[in-house]
Order: structure tokens, then C-alpha cells, then sequence
């Protein structure tokens, strides 16, 4: 069976059963922060499983490009992937667990459709003594799994067998899911629960969610082990042996790795993005480099990329045909930034190989200073006989990041580079916290949040949409702290002694015994790990960005610390 058949097979399937097909939404997902990338089928509609009535129609079906890279470290092997492609059925309120379980069977196992042998397929449910989540054991799947005709192997798992987002008021459930000879194939999940306060509870409102895997259930239909064996590698494998030195019968690691990182780049780029330093950017350029630096190839003219490019865009138009409209760009991006760092592998190989001595240090301090790949350090010292592992290169980090940390704790004043701004914009939260609570209410609370050296962000419970004057009273109440350069102190204590002072604790199972508790003089006191500054003054003028939905029931604030003016340097 190809890809193609497979995609028409699955979406003829559900049409006939009264599902509309709907478009796939882009690999950058809209109004969703939550994620860099569309990591699932059901991203899109995830409000839809707690506002059924505003779902475009109560039953639909896709085909969803996705991008996890989670498991990048894997990569290489035959059933890892970056960029993947999800089929799967949703109902919003349509129908429940014997119709979802009962359209996988038939589509799984009829001749009609993809035939699998029945024996060969094996069906776990969630049952509430194998797991630590404290739901009921789903006996309505196990029932129903029971009754078709022909499935002999059924199992109970624990929670494996249960998925949730894990955010305040979002939805979760019990899972069912099926593998052939042990491989996951097809993933249910039942929406029949919603996490709140730290629990789940029982939904009036239930939604199915599936999701099948194309490039691992098409290996599967083929008898194959390797996903890279299915058409949907086969001409970027072929492509990869053509234009490189690679042969897949000793170097199938490496021509793994280049074609789904290659294939990744594509997509990504053609969604609009380019190399770069933020999140998404930073991202593709990780998957570029890594590519080039597996590739083994320095000091040279890329131009296999684009001939690689080309064959990875004609396997692709007929299900993205942006592909086509954007090749020449897309060539463009990829094939300079591998330019770029070929440049800067070579310039690290002389280096490296130059040492007299190795160290997992040394290897470190040349990745941060002038980006050599680990990988390559840790093969030259291999050769001269000393072995620097993963283990040894984690230490090196941790005490990297101490040595920043007590930089910034003994720094009074003025910039010290990222670190401090973090240090800054984690001050900052405490204060913008305390001034939603005073302008929204006290039931205000952090949902979450992101630091980096630009930025903060900032998720907090609040059922509406903040109004531009809300906005800016809230500005007004930072600021004002700010201007009056508030002592910043540190008291250890009992979560219970910091909860009686009245201390904001909303993450405290994070935390041992004793926790730290930061006050901004009488303004903000919370549980915090840090680390902070030891004044307000010190910050900057605060200025929200961005104000959106995070997800139902919580918002989301982006925010920054800009160097003060003359005239608010004089107003402080």
C-alpha cells in the first residue's frame, strides 16, 4: 500500500460514516502558545472538546502534518521521526466509545479497508489498579473491546492509558489503543474529564479524539520494519545515496538522520520560518545543523541539499502543493544556513583536533563560545584515547549554570548579560501577579510561565479577555513599584508557616520541606525557587506586549523590561 492510498483509504472511510473532511491546519499553530509546533491531529479543536457547539460539524476527519521533536536524540534509528504525518476521527458530542472503537476495528481488520489479520493485533484499556491517576477503571471500553468478533488480546494498562493536557480546565480521558505485533498503531482517547484544581472530574460534555500514525502504520501494512523503507523515504533515501558518499548497507544511520531532518527543514521553512534565535527559529536551525554536521561534510559546497530538496518537494506536492510555489525559497534558506555552519565545523575541527589534552570542560566551553557540535569533540577524543561521555557534558552544564547564578546573586546594579534580564523578568512576575490580583480580583492565580532574556510570559487564571484599561492600570501598578525601588528579601520557612503569612503557593509539590519566600516589601510575597533581584529599581520600565488566551479559563500576558527614559529615570 502506498501513502496516497492510505491518506484516500482512511478519509474515504469516515466520510461515509458522516464525517466531514476538514483541512489541516498549518504546522505553526494559530492562537494556540502553548506548543512551538502542531504536535497533534486534535490541536486544532482542542476548544471544541469543551464548546461542542462551536465546532464547525460533530464529526471530522483530517490529515494532519506534525513536528515533535522530543526525541530528536533518537533520530537515526528506523522508527524515529521529526516531521510525521497524523490521521485521524474527532467527535464533538457526536458519538462515544462503541462507535470510535468499533470504525477502528472495522477499518483495521476489514478486507474492504486495510485487512490486517486479527490475531496480530493486540487492545489495552485504562483500568484504575495499574495506574497513580485516580479515575475509574473504563469498564465501557473493556466491555465493548470484549464483544468484537475475533480480538483475543485485551489488556488493562495503567496511566499510559490515560491522556490530558494537563492545563487548568482542560480536557482529558481514558485511552484505547492498538498495536500490531506490539506497535502502537491507532490511539483513542475519550474526553470524558476536565482538570481542575488539581483533579480530574467528571465532563457532562464527552469528545473522541484518535489519532494513526501514516509513515509508521504504512510500515507496518508493508511488513516492514523501517519507516524509511515506505515510499513516503524511498526517493529522498535514493536521492541521499546519489548525491553523498553514504550507502544505506553501512551508513543507514546517517542517511536516516539527513533525510527526516531535511524533510523537517522543508515544512518548517515553508510555513514562514527562517533560521534564527527564537524558539521556532532556533529550532530549524538545530535540525539544518545537525544535518550538515551528521553529513561529515566540511568545507564544502552544499549544493546536494537542493537537489535533495527538490526530490523530498516532489514526494510532498501532491499533499502540500505550497511545496512547489515556495521551492526556490525554501532551497535558498536551508542551503545557506548549511553553507554558513560548514563554515564553522571546519574552523571547530581545526581546532579541536589541535588539543593536546580533552575534557568534558574544554568540549563545553567550545560548544558555548564557538558552537562546535559535542559530538564531534567527544569522537576526537575517542582517538587520542579519552572518553567524555553524555553524563560528563550534563555536569559541565549544571555547574555553568551555578556559576551564572551566583553571578547574578552577587551583581549590584547595571546589566550582566542574559542571565540577569531573566533574573529581572522573574522579579517582574511576582510584581505583574500581584497587580492582576488588585486590578481582577484576588482569585487570580499563576498558571504558568516562560523567561527568557527578552520576554517574559505569563499564564494566569481569568475567564475574560482583558480590557485595554485593565491593561493599563496593571502597567501603572508595576511601575509604580518599580519607581520605588522596593527591597527585594529571602526567608526560608514550612509551606504551611509561608501559606499563614499569606504567601501566593500555587506550586509548592515541586518543593522539599522548606521553601523560599521572596517579599517585595509589603507588596508581593510568594513561594518561589528564584532567583530575583535585590531591589525593584533596578528592573526597568514594564510594559505588557500582548494580552490572549492561553486556554479556556486562562490568559496569557507577554511582557517587557525596557532601560528607563531620562524622564523616567527622574520620576523614580
Amino acid at each position: 500500500m502506498t501513502s496516497q492510498e492510505l491518506r484516500q483509504k482512511f478519509i474515504q472511510f469516515f466520510v461515509e460514516r458522516g464525517h466531514r473532511e476538514f483541512p489541516a491546519s498549518s504546522l505553526i499553530p494559530e492562537n494556540d502558545p502553548s506548543v512551538l509546533f502542531t504536535t497533534a491531529g486534535m490541536q486544532q479543536f482542542k476548544e471544541f472538546y469543551l464548546n461542542p457547539e462551536k465546532a464547525p460539524a460533530k464529526n471530522i476527519v483530517t490529515c494532519q502534518p506534525c513536528l515533535r521533536t522530543s526525541d530528536i536524540e533518537e533520530v537515526g534509528d528506523e522508527t524515529h521521526l521529526t516531521f510525521f504525518e497524523m490521521l485521524g476521527n474527532f467527535s464533538f458530542g457526536g458519538y462515544g466509545k462503541k462507535e470510535a472503537i468499533e470504525f477502528a476495528w472495522e477499518f483495521l481488520t476489514s478486507k474492504k479497508w486495510l485487512g490486517i489479520d486479527k490475531e496480530k493485533i493486540s487492545v489495552t484499556y485504562f483500568e484504575k489498579s495499574k495506574a497513580k491517576i485516580d479515575i475509574a477503571t473504563d469498564d465501557e471500553s473493556k466491555k465493548i473491546l470484549e464483544q468484537l468478533e475475533g480480538l483475543e488480546k485485551i489488556e488493562g494498562q495503567g496511566d499510559d492509558n490515560f491522556w490530558s493536557l494537563g492545563a487548568e480546565n482542560s480536557p482529558g480521558g481514558p485511552t484505547v489503543e492498538f498495536y500490531f505485533d506490539d506497535i502502537e498503531i491507532w490511539n483513542i482517547v475519550f474526553n470524558e474529564y476536565v482538570f481542575n484544581n488539581g483533579k480530574y472530574e467528571k465532563s457532562e460534555k464527552k469528545g473522541v479524539d484518535t489519532g494513526m500514525g501514516l509513515e509508521r502504520t504504512l510500515a507496518v501494512l508493508n511488513g516492514l520494519d523501517d519507516i524509511y523503507e515506505t515510499d513516503v523515504f524511498q526517493p529522498t533515501i535514493n536521492s541521499i545515496e546519489e548525491e553523498t558518499p553514504f550507502k544505506k548497507d553501512k551508513d543507514g544511520e546517517s542517511i536516516r538522520m539527513i533525510a527526516d531532518h531535511l524533510r523537517s527543514s522543508v515544512m518548517i521553512t515553508s510555513a514562514g520560518i527562517v533560521p534564527g534565535k527564537n524558539e521556532r527559529e532556533s529550532v530549524l536551525r538545530k535540525l539544518i545543523r545537525r544535518l550538515v554536521d551528521y553529513s561529515g561534510m566540511k568545507e564544502f559546497e552544499p549544493t546536494w541539499i537542493k537537489n535533495i530538496i527538490s526530490v523530498i518537494i516532489e514526494s510532498l506536492k501532491s499533499q502540500y502543493p505550497e511545496l512547489k510555489d515556495n521551492q526556490q525559497k525554501i532551497e535558498g534558506i536551508i542551503f545557506n544556513e548549511a553553507k554558513s555552519f560548514s563554515v564553522v565545523l571546519t574552523k571547530c575541527e581545526e581546532i579541536i583536533k589541535n588539543r593536546r589534552e580533552y575534557s568534558a570542560k574544554d568540549a563545553f566551553d567550545l560548544f558555548q563560545s564557538q558552537g562546535c557540535p559535542i559530538r564531534m569533540y567527544q569522537d576526537y577524543a575517542a582517538m587520542n584515547q579519552v572518553k567524555i561521555t553524555d553524563q560528563d557534558i550534563d555536569v559541565e552544564q549544571k555547574k555553568h549554570r551555578e556559576i551564572s547564578r551566583a553571578g547574578i546573586s552577587m551583581f549590584k546594579g547595571g546589566l550582566a548579560g542574559e542571565g540577569e534580564m531573566e533574573t529581572k523578568y522573574h522579579t517582574a512576575t511576582h510584581l505583574l501577579l500581584k497587580a492582576l490580583q488588585i486590578v481582577l480580583g484576588a482569585d487570580v492565580h499563576q498558571r504558568g510561565s516562560n523567561i527568557n532574556a527578552e520576554r517574559l510570559r505569563f499564564d494566569f487564571s481569568y475567564p475574560e479577555k482583558l480590557t485595554d484599561e485593565q491593561i493599563k492600570k496593571i502597567e501603572v501598578i508595576v511601575n509604580q513599584k518599580i519607581a520605588a525601588n522596593l527591597p527585594v528579601k529571602m526567608d526560608e520557612m514550612t509551606v504551611e508557616e509561608a501559606k499563614a503569612k499569606g504567601a501566593e503557593a500555587q506550586f509548592t509539590s515541586k518543593y522539599g520541606e522548606k521553601v523560599k519566600v521572596y517579599s517585595i516589601d509589603d507588596f508581593s510575597r510568594e513561594v518561589c525557587g528564584g532567583p530575583h533581584v535585590e531591589n525593584t529599581g533596578v528592573l526597568g520600565h514594564f510594559k505588557i506586549i500582548k494580552e490572549e488566551s492561553s486556554s479556556a479559563g486562562v490568559r496569557r500576558i507577554k511582557a517587557i523590561l525596557e532601560p528607563f527614559t531620562p524622564l523616567q529615570e527622574r520620576g523614580r
